[in-house]
């Protein structure tokens, strides 16, 4: 009876400790493969639902076909985490790790950027297409240096100012009160010394600010303003290209490094991809946008050869002020050599 027991007890034993091997097994594997996937927050100021957040979408989905299930997009479209410097800031702290980010974003990193974005410096897409390409490497090498990787590079379209009366001339806006991005105090005093009458706030505050009348103008491209309705509480829309609201996509560098070096291109290219039809709805949609804003009430204003002419002088009179307190001085004038070099060669070509 006593040797029966004994082998019982032994066979039981050796059950048990096949078993705990079996599952401290499978622990481990489940561990590796939960140490191999890497889960990456990116934070949009778009809209969920817009076309934007869908091609958004669709490059999350493709990071996760690529990679096998490796690498995990999680989006936060709408502003939920905050506005740019908000989203810059949780990058640098670790609690997101990508960010879709306006140049008021991407300046929080390398101030450089804002020379693409200079009031009036450019009269065309191909103009910043051209200096862009040019200063590109330099820009993602300064980015780089700094701990970010940008995966593309997008714009918003050309910012128009939407205001609550008409503003046909610089005289006519400034005696309204125009939003400005908070965190930018070199801006604000640009434009008061411009004669504007800036008042800085958070840009997830902005539909708030004109239906409450701390603010009664604003700039931003006509697709943005569609999307997010700004024009229901800002019915004048004033026909000058101001600038260009340019953006990127970029992620920590060391999340980046994260990934498998196998899969990085790859990932890359599914981005850019997603990048070139974010520029392509852009591009496309501005007309479109505008038409269905009067539809529902948009009233464009009409500017004129001499007041385009008073719009321009007004943004070049401050150029002085923005070289070196907002766009690095070797930045400012490499962007408008560039611009320069460009309208000579569009000028050569068509014989003049």
């Amino acid at each position: 009876m006593g040797s029966r027991t004994g082998r019982g007890t032994s066979l039981s034993h050796r059950i048990r400790i096949a078993l705990a091997l079996a599952v401290l097994c499978w622990l481990g594997g489940t561990g590796r493969a939960a140490a191999q996937q890497v889960v990456v927050k990116m934070a949009t100021l778009v809209p969920e639902g817009s076309t934007w957040h869908l091609i958004l979408k669709e490059a999350a989905d493709k990071w996760k076909t690529i990679s096998g299930g490796r690498v995990i997009v999680r989006l936060y479209p709408g502003g939920v985490a905050g506005d740019d410097s908000d989203v810059v800031r949780k990058m640098r702290l670790g609690t997101l790790n990508a960010g879709v980010l306006t140049e008021l974003g991407i300046a929080d990193i390398e101030k450089a950027v804002f020379a693409l974005g200079v009031p009036m410096m450019y009269s065309s897409y191909e103009e910043i297409d051209y200096v862009l390409g040019k200063l590109r490497p330099s820009l993602e090498a300064k980015l780089e240096a700094k701990g970010f990787v940008a995966l593309n590079w997008v714009d918003g379209g050309w910012t128009h100012f939407f205001t609550q009366k008409p503003a046909a001339t610089p005289d006519d806006l400034k005696t309204m009160k125009l939003f400005t991005s908070e965190g930018d105090p070199q801006a604000v005093e640009i434009y008061k010394a411009a004669g504007f009458n800036p008042v800085p706030l958070p840009t997830t505050e902005i539909a708030t600010a004109l239906q409450t009348g701390l603010v009664n103008a604003l700039q931003a491209p006509p697709q943005v303003a569609v999307i997010t309705q700004y024009y229901n509480h800002a019915k004048y829309m004033t026909d000058v290209n101001w600038l260009l609201l340019l953006g990127a996509t970029v992620v920590t560098r060391s999340t980046w490094e994260k990934i498998p070096a196998d899969i990085r291109p790859a990932l890359l290219e599914a981005m850019r991809d997603a990048g070139r039809r974010l520029q392509a709805e852009t591009r496309q949609g501005g007309e479109r946008a505008v038409e269905a804003m009067k539809k529902r009430g948009l009233v464009v204003v009409p500017i004129d050869a001499r007041a385009r002419e008073l719009w321009r002088k007004a943004a070049e009179s401050v150029y002085p002020r923005i070289r070196g307190q907002v766009v690095p001085a070797d930045a400012f004038d490499q962007a408008m050599r560039l611009r320069d070099e460009f309208r000579r060669r569009g000028a050569t070509a068509r014989g003049q």
